[in-house]
């Protein structure tokens, strides 16, 4: 591998994985609110929110963190404007404290903030306005959770917190990090040959953050509880405790668990995904540090292979594609080979590449595991040679061809179900029930 490729996947590795506080997209409302407040340089007296529809689905039913309970995009967006501190990006509300808690409910009864659909914008798109004391100040993120587009005051482009707007609207927000060039035999390559200094202080803080938040939905009640009634069923079996590890996570912070994780693909559930099942391999395989450390980065940049060609949110579940990573990495933990690797994502995508994303809420947390189930068993074929084959539905060629496929019907097929999705959800599309 030459030393630019090497560059560029610890690039994409060093973007991805970042610590955040709660599910990303009621951070980002939040993050965009607590930047239109810092410009303003006054307590807002009005904010209005416009969001994609992705955006809106996602927070609708999500318990933003260090709110007291409190849901949606309003509570989000004026915690963030009250209490919010910009300067910690994605942990934004890390904070809050329990005036600001209060000042928001009183804030959010009295109708301080209002709420539109954004029609024809990227899937990922937060604009704030927050207007007082004679000034408007506006701050709009697209496409990536922190990829500020516009911060301005009174129309005039300003700085504030630090931050001011980079103008990149593609993918690569600005890093130099190239996702396109990704392929599964350079992420293999990477995985077996990188430098562990160049990534193990990384990967470590991944592992023992999501672990710590993991634990914390086994112990406690949060959400559904999938992860700990998935546990008590088979505490012994391996698969299970994989997939009960990952499930737990998502149970604590999709119910509001005011713990950091770190993400992948810009979502805590799919960075929780990535890890804690190949962690919990690792374990019952008694693999060495380095071994766990080299199946993570495998896991987590084949998960953003896969999520590459789907998009940053669509109606495609992303706990599929995190979880291709986990069956990635727990081959690799297994001995598998390269053809083997290659096998299990085809295997994954062929089995739950339908998933629907209706939102963020406990139950991704039974999606997660059924995804991981997925991965497993995928892992299981491959290893004894039993595969889906090209012709199978939508398993192409090889494994590159059956990732485009799939990400072109995330992307672009399952867009109207997005669509119709989302209007259920907000109520404007009545289902009739005895058709």
């Amino acid at each position: 591998m030459n030393q630019d490729t090497y560059d560029n996947h610890v690039r994409i590795l060093r973007e991805e994985l970042v610590c955040a506080l709660g599910c990303t997209e009621p951070i980002a409302v939040a993050y965009a609110a607590a930047l239109s407040r810092a410009a303003l340089t006054a307590d807002p007296e009005r904010l209005h929110v416009a969001c994609s529809g992705n955006i809106i689905k996602n927070v609708k039913s999500v318990t933003v963190p260090n709110s007291g309970g409190m849901r949606g995009i309003e509570a989000a967006a004026t915690l963030g404007a009250v209490g919010g501190d910009p300067t910690r990006d994605l942990e934004v509300l890390q904070s809050v404290g329990v005036d600001d808690i209060d000042r928001t409910r009183e804030l959010v009864n009295a109708g301080f903030c209002d709420v539109e659909l954004a029609e024809d914008v990227p899937n990922l798109y937060v604009r704030v306005v927050a207007t007082g004391s004679g000034h408007t100040a506006v701050a709009c993120i697209e496409e990536r959770h922190t990829n500020v587009v516009e911060l301005t005051l009174d129309g005039r482009p300003t700085t504030a917190a630090g931050k001011s707007a980079s103008g990149e609207k593609s993918e690569a927000t600005g890093s130099g990090a190239d996702r396109s060039r990704l392929s599964l035999q350079s992420i293999w390559d990477f995985a077996h040959e990188v430098r562990l200094e160049d990534v193990d202080r990384l990967i470590t803080n991944q592992i023992e953050t999501n672990q710590a938040i993991s634990r914390e939905g086994l112990t406690n009640r949060w959400g559904a509880n999938i992860g700990s009634t998935l546990l008590k069923s088979r505490p012994n079996d391996i698969s299970c405790k994989a997939r009960a590890a990952a499930a737990a996570g998502s149970d604590a912070r999709m119910s509001g668990c005011a713990m950091p994780v770190v993400i992948n693909c810009g979502s805590g559930n799919q960075g929780i995904t990535c890890s804690q099942p190949v962690l919990e391999y690792a374990h019952d395989l008694w693999s060495s540090h380095e071994e766990l450390v080299r199946a993570v980065v495998l896991s987590d940049l084949t998960a953003v292979h896969v999520k590459y060609f789907i998009g940053e949110l669509s109606a495609f579940c992303g706990a599929v594609s995190a979880s291709c990573g986990a069956g990635a990495g727990i081959c690799m933990l297994r001995g598998g080979s390269f053809g083997q690797f290659e096998a299990t994502i085809v295997n994954t995508l062929a089995n739950v590449g339908g998933i629907v994303c209706d939102g963020a809420k406990p139950s991704c947390a039974a999606k997660i595991c059924a995804a991981v189930d997925a991965a497993i068993l995928g892992c299981d074929m491959a290893l004894s040679d039993d595969n889906f084959l090209a012709g199978d539905g939508l398993v192409g060629a090889n494994a590159e061809e059956t990732i485009r496929s799939m990400g072109y019907v995330g992307r672009v097929g399952m867009h109207p179900t997005d669509v119709e999705i989302l209007n259920i959800m907000i109520g404007k599309r009545d289902v009739d029930t005895d058709a």
